[in-house]
This record gives structure tokens, C-alpha cells and sequence, in this order.
């Protein structure tokens, strides 16, 4: 049974369509990985799931309740059990890493301090990065950022965690890091993972399964395996070429 569905989705900005008929179903504790050229709209998909947009036509499903539908203050419950991991990291400069880290702890407001302090220790810990709480974004690598967001998405116990472009901008090292990290949380929280993504060899590494953007639509959803070897020319032209673009960039 899918956990999350999304059936024959339609969105645009005004003339510019972005999805004709999304259709995917995302199962419970698998690692899925959205790909798919500039543009084509995977961090709108991404954006559609917690309600920060609303598809013009189709449904969304979560848990068996359709989401699209739901109000604001409706919406507040399936915000509490999907995380999510924003391109940057998106951490507030003016707080420190225990400030936000414990920022959606705080929101729920169903911890006392000292239990939030443990639990962000704790993810902190996780992410491998014990005992910076005392520290300002600014003094933080861009590695190191992220694993400071993603400790702050996961610190408040998501079912779903996605990720947007989770390894843009980082150095080898800290992709396959994060990568990693992606792998382990989602084994240790027993998550659904969902990662837009336009790194190839990262998303070989982290997927159960992966789903290609093409069209407007969702050409193929299957295996890596299936998808590195995918019969579609447009879809093997794509996956080759995203593959081989760092090798290419690194012998620059």
C-alpha cells in the first residue's frame, strides 16, 4: 500500500505548465529519488506534498486522507509527520544551532527545555556533529550547514523526511557524507525518503527506487538498475549525460 499518491496532478504559473498528469505512488520506509532536467518541477512536487502549493488539478493522498483539499490549520497535522530539508540548509543566521535545530521542537511545544536540549544533542550527535550548539551558521562550512539542517528536520521525529538538491554546491566528501547520512537516518528512524536531486551518482547510492521527470509527466519509476538501463532514449541520453557531468567537471 502507497503511503503517499499523487493521481493525474496538473500545475501551472499562468502560462507556464508544469505538470500535465503526475501520477506516483511512494511507498512506506522507501528511499525514492525524484530526477529530471531544470525546470521540470521537482521541487514543486516536493512543495505540493506539505501544502506550500496546490496542484490546479488531480488529487494528493497521504496516510489514505486526501490532502489537497485540506485548509491551512488541516494541513498542520501532515506538516508535523512530513520534514523537510531545504536547498541551503535555510538556517536562521540570527540563531544559533541549538536555536534551530530546537526551532520545530519548540513549535510543537510539547518538550521542556531540558528535554529539548537532549534531543538536540542527540541529532547533532546523528549527523556527526556533537557539541556545536553554541555556534552561529556563520562559523559553520557549507557541509556543515547541512548536516545542521538536516539534524533540524529530523529532531522532530518525521514519518517523511524529502530533501531538496540535499548535495548542490558541496565538494565529493561531503556529497558522499550527506549521502550517507540520508541512507542511515532513514534506516534509523524507519522514514520514507523522498530526494529531488540532480546528482546521479548520489542518487544511485541512496535509492531503493527512482522517478524520471520527462514531459510534464512521470516517464518511469523503477529500480536504479532499471533505470540505468531504461529503453526510453530521451531518459538514457539524460541519466548518462547527468552521470558523466561530474567526471567531466572534475578533469577541468
Amino acid at each position: 500500500m502507497s503511503l503517499i499518491e499523487l493521481r493525474h496532478v496538473r500545475k501551472a504559473f499562468g502560462d507556464n505548465r508544469i505538470f500535465e498528469d503526475v501520477s506516483l505512488a511512494i511507498r512506506a520506509g522507501e528511499k525514492l529519488t525524484l530526477i529530471g532536467g531544470s525546470g521540470t518541477g521537482k521541487s514543486v512536487l516536493l512543495k505540493l506534498l506539505i501544502g506550500l502549493l496546490a496542484p490546479d488539478e488531480g488529487e494528493i493522498w497521504f496516510d489514505g486522507e486526501r490532502i489537497d483539499e485540506f485548509n491551512e490549520d488541516a494541513f498542520i497535522k501532515v506538516r508535523r509527520r512530513i520534514g523537510m530539508l531545504f536547498q541551503g540548509a535555510a538556517l536562521f543566521d540570527s540563531m544559533s544551532v541549538y536555536e534551530n535545530v530546537a526551532y520545530g521542537l519548540a513549535e510543537q511545544g510539547e518538550m521542556d527545555e531540558p528535554a529539548m536540549r537532549a534531543r538536540v544533542a542527540e541529532v547533532l550527535e546523528w549527523v556527526g556533529l556533537p557539541g556545536i550548539e553554541d555556534r552561529r551558521p556563520a562559523e559553520l562550512s557549507g557541509g556543515m550547514k547541512k548536516r545542521v539542517g538536516l539534524a533540524r528536520a529530523v529532531a522532530p521525529g518525521p514519518e517523511v523526511l524529502l530533501y531538496d538538491e540535499p548535495t548542490t554546491g558541496l565538494d565529493p566528501i561531503n556529497v558522499l557524507r550527506i549521502s550517507e547520512l540520508i541512507i542511515e537516518l532513514n534506516a534509523r528512524l524507519g522514514m520514507t525518503s523522498i530526494v529531488v536531486t540532480h546528482d546521479m551518482p548520489s542518487a544511485f547510492l541512496i535509492s531503493d527506487r527512482i522517478a524520471v521527470l520527462l514531459d510534464k509527466r512521470i516517464a518511469l519509476v523503477d529500480t536504479v538498475e532499471g533505470v540505468q538501463n531504461a529503453e526510453d532514449p530521451r531518459i538514457h541520453e539524460f541519466v548518462h549525460a547527468m552521470t558523466d557531468a561530474p567526471r567531466r567537471t572534475a578533469g577541468r
